[in-house]
């Protein structure tokens, strides 16, 4: 694969490592969280407040891209916001119910999640291949999933909670798209979390969560999960995105279950059983092979500006593809 778009070779190992350190910045998520013992609702809701403090500084160097969002814009953000909200609010949860490994293989499925919403609202078209590859995956997560029947209602359940997850994360790309081609990421991603952690703060309100009383161990872990979960893993691939392919990224951020897998295992002592490897393999393969099919299209539809308008529906036009959803 051809890793750069403009660098020189001498650069290339630059773009290697920082690709490396992206991907070991984003596998850290799952851990960060299970080291935590915090509820899930505030550790998303500290995860992204402190992700603002630490991007508005950025943000505000862009402040006449706030002048230019519309009132239907200001919606589509508020819309992106909740769900990205209920995304953190479900998938922390399942890692709180069942293994590393079940919960981050199932939300790999979100980029073909984001395409089928596409299917559906813009029209977008799927090449057999495509369907081929997202059935495959899909038939991994169920196999994976499979393995956890062994273990108890609650770890079913904590699959369940992943799937919900995902379907959270790629409404929330889908409903924020339009937004993210009139503005810069940083300035989307300070506005949405603003609105995903207000909305995981009125659910720790209602429930009578406490705010605050939480050890210095905890906070750390907040503190963690933002600098170098969100802010150091999602902000490489965004710079990064100046010189390598978004496909580069793309692959590069499949292997964040597999990062995570690993990291549990030696971290956290969770064992990857046998039904969870093949299932894992599968599934990574179809989203592999579902991504490498989408840019073969999109390669075509540069070639044929009538395919440009499907493409872009899935992509997001560009680098706000990258934007933290999930990890």
């Amino acid at each position: 694969m051809n890793i750069s778009k403009s660098t020189s070779r001498t650069s290339q190992p630059v773009v290697l490592t920082s690709l490396m350190i992206g991907l070991l910045a984003i596998s850290f998520s799952a851990i960060f969280i299970e080291w935590s013992t915090a509820p899930a609702a505030v550790i998303g809701m500290y995860r992204l407040w402190m992700s603002v403090l630490l991007l508005s500084p950025f943000a505000l160097k862009r402040w006449r891209e706030f002048g230019r969002l519309s009132l239907r814009d200001i919606g589509l953000v508020c819309l992106s916001g909740v769900f990205l909200g209920l995304h953190f609010l479900f998938w922390i949860q399942s890692l709180k119910m069942t293994s590393v490994a079940s919960s981050m293989i199932i939300i790999a499925l979100e980029p073909i999640f984001v395409l089928i919403g596409s299917v559906i609202l813009f029209g977008s078209r799927v090449s057999k291949s495509g369907i081929i590859s997202m059935l495959f995956a899909i038939l991994g997560c169920a196999v994976v999933a499979s393995a956890d029947l062994g273990k108890g209602g609650g770890h079913l359940y904590g699959d369940f909670l992943s799937l919900v997850g995902t379907l959270a994360v790629s409404i929330y790309m889908l409903a924020g798209q339009k937004v993210r081609a009139s503005v810069s990421s940083t300035t989307y991603n300070v506005l949405v979390f603003l609105v995903a952690g207000l909305v995981l703060f009125l659910f720790n309100v209602m429930t009578k969560t406490s705010l605050v009383s939480y050890s210095g161990h905890n906070w750390l872990m907040f503190t963690l999960l933002a600098v170098v979960s969100t802010v150091l893993g999602h902000g490489l691939f965004n710079w990064l995105l100046d010189t390598v392919s978004a496909t580069t990224i793309s692959m590069t951020i499949l292997g964040e279950p597999v990062g995570a897998i690993v990291l549990a295992y030696f971290l956290l002592g969770q064992p990857v059983l046998l039904l969870q490897g093949v299932g894992s393999v599968m599934c990574l393969i179809g989203v592999f092979w579902f991504l490498r099919t989408n840019s073969s299209r999109q390669s075509d539809d540069e070639e044929n500006p009538a395919g440009q308008e499907t493409d872009s529906a899935y992509r997001g036009d560009g680098p706000e593809r990258f934007d933290a959803g999930h990890a």
